[in-house]
């Protein structure tokens, strides 16, 4: 069997978008999946599962969370090889422990592309923020105490294309792939 992260985008934030991790995975073991394990309250999902269909399971996902708690909510699947893959191509200025630095890894749900995101949001403040994409995911890295001041910050959560993206701290990303 192979390990997948599922990643679902803005749930349990502010009270908005309830769902209770212990129901999600029972949700995702009645659709067959096994070995189901969830990790904080924001919606990341470690699961097993003998086929090799991400589509399909993005599907599945999306399709018992609107049965099951009556939300349309984006998700993005992964196999763990595919995130160890890209976090053992991570730019060196990412996730290097650096406290006035903040490290996230955005996720680029498909059909959506890299092009689409930088298309919309722009080019990062150099002085504030670096990005670098690898495959469906973006590094981006910004400055703690001038965060506000970043092109990326509020754009990412109120462009357009924010619905079609979705972020994890570097601690949160790491502790997943040992899981």
């Amino acid at each position: 069997m192979k390990r997948y992260i599922a990643f679902l985008r803005g749930i349990n934030i502010s009270g908005k978008n309830k769902v209770p991790m212990a129901e999600l995975k029972k949700g995702f073991e009645e659709l067959g999946f096994a070995k189901v394990k969830t990790y904080l309250n924001s919606g990341n999902i470690i699961f097993s599962s003998d086929k090799d269909d991400m589509g399909s399971f993005t599907n599945q996902i999306q399709t018992k969370i609107k049965s099951q708690f009556n939300l349309d909510i984006p998700v993005f699947v992964i196999s763990k090889e595919v995130l160890e893959d890209i976090l053992s191509n991570a730019p060196d200025w990412w996730g290097n422990g650096d406290k006035e630095i903040y490290d996230n890894l955005i996720f680029i749900i498909p059909p959506a592309t890299f092009a689409d995101v930088f298309h919309e949001i722009g080019e990062p403040k150099k002085e504030l923020e670096m990005i670098k994409d690898y495959k469906e995911a973006v590094f981006w890295s910004f400055s703690r105490k001038d965060y506000q001041k970043t092109n990326w910050w509020s754009k990412t959560a109120s462009a357009s294309i924010s619905t079609k993206l979705t972020i994890r701290a570097v601690n949160t990303v790491r502790k997943i792939v040992g899981m």
